[in-house]
């Protein structure tokens, strides 16, 4: 996964830093590392777009707040856009207050380009027995949808957006210059490559024809869902530009769920296997019989041979979790034996233990340690290393 890396460091700022101070940190970064400077640098576009993240987050005083006292962890239940999906042009065109029109990669989104609204992302956690079975889940999220007041149009109501006089309706303007030798398309700076302009602004959206609204959705988690993975839930991230959902022609992007899985204070999880230690006494190990052991659905019982020794592991089949794509499959549980010394012992119990002792091999033969622990003795035996 991703290291998630301090917003404050990101934007180069100090974390008392006041919304200007933000602002213009974030303006003076995104210029930095826009791609338009820097062509053909990967790592420009990945810090562009970690700059685009960090201002979304901390010039919203309650997202803020959340990460300056929870970090990265408190934004689970107040996602933000996905930038990582984005065009830089489009990330510019989310934040042009700052940026402006007419200027290279600070206008608004090109006409050439996508009508999808912007995914969003946000994350679900769940109980790793709720891998078992799958669970309905509901999440809740924040997402900038159309304003009932003006229709998405950004104009006050009664009245309608009209052609812009600068661009006449195209969005771009053209310069020319040494003599008519070379010619500049640029977005128009008046209209910001909408092509048409407001004289009224609506009251509730201030011109931007979109407003920021809560949203609760019903997610259906599937059986057998690993750590990190994503569940896309189509049509459920932001409408598309207005100048698109005005004419028709665009449509909304998706939302995005990662799943997240708790750790289980007995179990953990090696795909589609569980494992756990058990412990059992010298008498079982050396006679053999059955013991009982916890699954995710119970007492089990467990077959443990004759002359079982400590770092064995042990099965019980179909006692796993669900494959994903089969959930009618189902991995393993893995049981590594580790053997149970006592502590205090009864003068009955000694008297035995001392005439065992005198049975078995010479005290002075060589002893060799395993090497391993029984957890990674487990893993090693289920990854075949």
């Amino acid at each position: 996964m991703a290291v998630e890396r301090c917003y404050y460091e990101v934007l180069s700022i100090e974390r008392a830093a006041n919304g200007d101070e933000i602002k213009r940190a974030y303006r003076r970064m995104a210029m930095k590392w826009h791609p338009d400077r820097n062509p053909g640098d990967p790592k420009a576009e990945t810090e562009f777009k970690a700059c685009a993240e960090a201002y979304e987050v901390l010039s919203d005083p309650e997202r803020k707040k959340l990460y300056d006292t929870h970090g990265h962890a408190g934004l689970r239940q107040a996602p933000g856009h996905d930038f990582s999906r984005m065009r830089p042009d489009d990330i510019f065109s989310i934040f042009n207050d700052i940026f402006g029109g007419g200027t290279s990669g600070g206008g608004g989104r090109s006409r050439r380009g996508p009508v999808r609204g912007y995914d969003l992302e946000t994350t679900v956690e769940i109980e790793l027995k709720e891998v078992l079975a799958g669970v309905d889940v509901e999440v809740s999220f924040k997402r900038r949808d159309v304003c009932e007041g003006c229709e998405g149009s950004g104009a006050k109501k009664g009245t309608k957006p009209i052609k812009c006089p600068t661009c006449q309706g195209n969005g771009q303007v053209a310069q020319t210059g040494l003599g008519g030798m070379f010619r500049m398309v640029t977005t128009c700076p008046n209209c910001r490559g909408r092509g048409s302009v407001i004289s009224e602004a609506c009251v509730e959206c201030r011109g931007a024809g979109r407003v920021a609204k809560s949203r609760k959705l019903s997610v259906k988690v599937p059986a057998g869902i690993a750590e990190g993975q994503v569940i896309r839930i189509a049509g459920e991230g932001e409408p598309p530009p207005p100048e698109a959902d005005q004419a028709g022609r665009g449509q909304r992007g998706d939302l995005h769920v990662v799943v997240q899985v708790k750790d289980h204070e007995q179990f953990e999880r090696v795909e589609d296997d569980l494992v756990l230690t058990r412990e059992i006494s010298y008498s079982l190990a050396s006679l053999g019989g059955t013991t009982s052991v916890d699954t995710l659905e119970g007492k089990a019982r467990l077959e443990v041979p004759r002359g079982t020794q400590h770092g064995d592991i042990l099965t019980i089949e179909g006692a796993g979790l669900p494959h994903l794509r089969s959930p009618s499959v189902r991995g393993d549980l893995r049981v590594g034996i580790v053997l149970r010394v006592p502590k205090k012992v009864t003068p009955e119990q000694r008297e035995l233990l001392e005439k065992l002792a005198k049975t078995e091999l010479n005290e002075d033969e060589e002893y060799r340690p395993q090497g391993k622990g029984v957890w990674k003795k487990i893993k090693d035996t289920i990854s075949g290393t």
